[in-house]
């Protein structure tokens, strides 16, 4: 098996990519690796757009304020949530859905970049340019591509943020 800690350790937020595109097969095996998330009573309350027209991406930019790099990168993942499918879950299950996505596609070589979209003010916008149906949340955007920078590592220390049975 592989080091999965030092996977995880090495996976980071990426914003600036390479003009490449991203293989279709990379993207089928990050979807493979969202859709094997775990659930809440195995609902998956989740649903997946991928989008990689260039104008769409470069309108995302300009309504997320914090997405800005959506334009460049190649290939915005969006999970939604199904909120009839587990109204206490959906969200919590669908990130865990979208780590999953991202851990993967930092296997595969590519970079990853997340930008929170659920209940804000931005979200309708959203849901009116990707079509998105009512019912349905738009959990965040995934910008993925070939990174074009090297971030940085910084984490806060383990013993400051762990507690032992009690706090």
């Amino acid at each position: 098996m592989n080091d999965i800690l030092n996977l995880l350790k090495t996976r980071r937020s990426i914003r600036k990519y390479k003009d490449l595109p991203v293989e279709e097969e990379k993207i089928e095996k990050c979807l493979e690796a969202a859709r094997w998330a775990p659930s809440a009573s195995n609902k998956q309350p989740w649903e997946f757009l991928i989008v990689t027209d260039k104008q769409v991406r470069r309108k995302l930019s300009e309504i997320h304020p914090y997405a800005r790099f959506v334009a460049e990168s190649p290939v915005v993942f969006v999970p939604l949530t199904n909120p009839e499918v587990h109204a206490k879950y959906h969200m919590s299950d669908s990130a865990l859905a979208t780590l999953q996505y991202m851990i993967e596609a930092h296997s595969l070589g590519l970079g990853t970049c997340w930008a929170g979209v659920i209940d804000s003010s931005i979200e309708p916008e959203i849901k009116d340019l990707l079509g998105v149906p009512e019912h349905l949340n738009i959990l965040g955007l995934v910008a993925t591509g070939y990174p074009d920078e090297e971030p940085t590592k910084t984490r806060k220390e383990l013993d400051t943020q762990v507690h032992y049975e009690k706090y």
